[in-house]
């Protein structure tokens, strides 16, 4: 009896694990450049002895996101930009290190350091960019970060620096708990030299709120059916136990 309440037990754990994964996914349909969590599901198994398998159950985790295009949103602001295909912006995350994202609502900070809109600084050519004060900054659709004076508003812009775009083609990555991907095993990705990408435009989130709608539904009644197994076990036990004081 023990081995279908084991059973249950760790499959409520598991609807716990969706259900939180769920709730994050649903949280974020209005995050820009979100990529929606996936789970993977691992069987295991506890053996007895010689290779005996008496109990079951899995673990969940999550391993990853979906990669799928958001829907892309023009807006017209000169420093939002919007990457394609394989394409993503690096960023250096508040530990320092490098890692990836796909949110491009860019912004300049009072110190003049071009952040996105989680406040992670973008990396360039040479490390962090920083802009001088006063200019009219801009993004060119190659990555190009473009500074017009206003003094002189005929003048062309100048080129400051590039951003590094990368494409995660051939490489795995892993997205981390605050939401920016990082190369599995650590290490950085080169930049992409021929990547391109949509100025005046955001990436929507990749979540489908009716589809989440649909999973926090199944996830919450599958673990009502494992719930009622327990108590379903419990009362077969007491059954069994009657039976025995009777005999």
């Amino acid at each position: 009896m023990d081995r279908l309440i084991f059973t249950a037990f760790s499959g409520m754990n598991n609807s716990m694990v969706r259900q939180r994964v769920i709730a994050n996914n649903m949280a974020n349909t209005q995050t820009v450049g979100f990529r929606a969590e996936t789970l993977q599901f691992t069987p295991m198994t506890i053996k007895d002895g010689d290779g005996l398998e008496v109990r079951a159950m899995t673990d969940a985790e999550v391993r990853g996101a979906s990669m799928k295009q958001g829907a892309l949103n023009e807006t017209g602001r000169s420093l939002d930009i919007a990457m394609t295909g394989q394409t993503m912006l690096a960023v250096q995350s508040a530990e320092g290190e490098e890692v990836y994202t796909r949110r491009g609502d860019l912004s300049v900070s009072a110190g003049g350091a071009l952040t996105n809109g989680e406040g992670l600084p973008v990396i360039g050519e040479n490390g962090p960019i920083t802009v001088p004060p006063g200019g009219e900054v801009s993004i060119g659709p190659d990555g190009s970060v473009l500074v017009r004076d206003p003094a002189t508003p005929d003048a062309p812009p100048a080129r400051v620096d590039r951003l590094k775009l990368v494409s995660r083609e051939g490489s795995r990555i892993e997205k981390g708990l605050d939401g920016a991907f990082r190369v599995y095993g650590g290490g950085t990705l080169p930049a992409d030299l021929d990547a391109r990408i949509v100025p005046g435009s955001l990436e929507a989130s990749n979540v489908n709120p009716s589809e989440v709608l649909v999973e926090m539904v199944e996830a919450q009644r599958l673990f009502d059916i494992r719930t009622k197994l327990i108590s379903t076990a419990k009362d077969i036990d007491e059954g069994g136990t009657a039976l025995m004081r009777l005999s």
